[in-house]
């Protein structure tokens, strides 16, 4: 996979938290927000949605619309600064301290192989194999091991992210293809009356198809957030 983008969404309200600025606590002695854009340090641009005081040189920051308006609303706000030849970037939450390079490398690798699967000699596109692409449409609630069903090989993917080992989602720790996520915006944003506050990600992602993959690299899960005080502690164990 060659160049990517990345966008970070840093503006969530902490509420298990008594409301502090998450991103900003630090894990192994650097902000949260700090270790997931270092795990994005070659992307171009990096993003950073929502309020910081200092952030690594050459990071954009820019605000939802309205501010405290919620991961979709942070992703359309960050996918409005990335240049109309931008195709790939990698959607992540700010509070995921474990994250690497590595695997965000594993999910554009996973990415990459399927459009190479997917595009036969000659140009045009093809089926992918259902037993190799493990494609799922995207749905409501959380989301189960990916499974393969009639027509799902017919597209490539819209995007790829981990799943855990409960099967659930970890949507906000993926890459995506940008022309999906801005058709995914837009059709939203029309369903919603023209506000994305308060829109879910399973919404967002209703209808994409998706690559689910399981963390196969060795340490903590990249996935892992820090949604309590205790998480912090577990993060903080995981990163020493």
């Amino acid at each position: 996979m060659g160049t990517y983008a990345a966008v970070v969404l840093a503006g969530g309200a902490a509420r298990r938290m008594g409301g502090v600025d998450k991103p900003a606590l630090p894990v192994g002695g650097r902000p949260m927000r700090d270790r997931v854009l270092t795990a994005v340090t070659d992307a171009t641009p990096r993003v950073l949605v929502g309020a910081a005081d200092a952030v690594p040189a050459g990071v954009l920051v820019v605000r939802e619309d309205p501010p405290g308006g919620g991961p979709v609303a942070a992703a359309a706000a960050g996918l409005a600064l990335l240049d109309p030849d931008v195709g790939v970037v990698a959607l992540l939450a700010a509070d995921l301290p474990l994250l690497t390079r590595a695997a965000i490398g594993d999910l554009l690798n996973h990415l990459d192989r399927e459009a190479l699967d997917t595009e036969p000699a000659g140009g045009g596109s093809a089926p992918a194999s259902p037993a190799h692409s493990g494609l799922a449409p995207a749905h409501g609630g959380s989301a189960s091991p990916a499974r393969s069903g009639p027509g799902d090989g017919e597209r490539r993917p819209d995007g790829v992210c981990f799943v855990d080992g409960d099967g659930r989602r970890q949507s906000l720790c993926g890459v995506w293809r940008v022309a999906a996520l801005r058709a995914a915006v837009d059709r939203l944003t029309v369903e919603r009356g023209g506000s994305l506050a308060g829109a879910p990600v399973r919404a967002l992602l209703a209808g994409l198809v998706v690559r689910e993959v399981a963390w196969s690299g060795e340490g903590p899960p990249p996935w892992f957030d820090c949604d309590t005080d205790e998480d912090v502690r577990r993060a903080e164990e995981w990163a020493r």
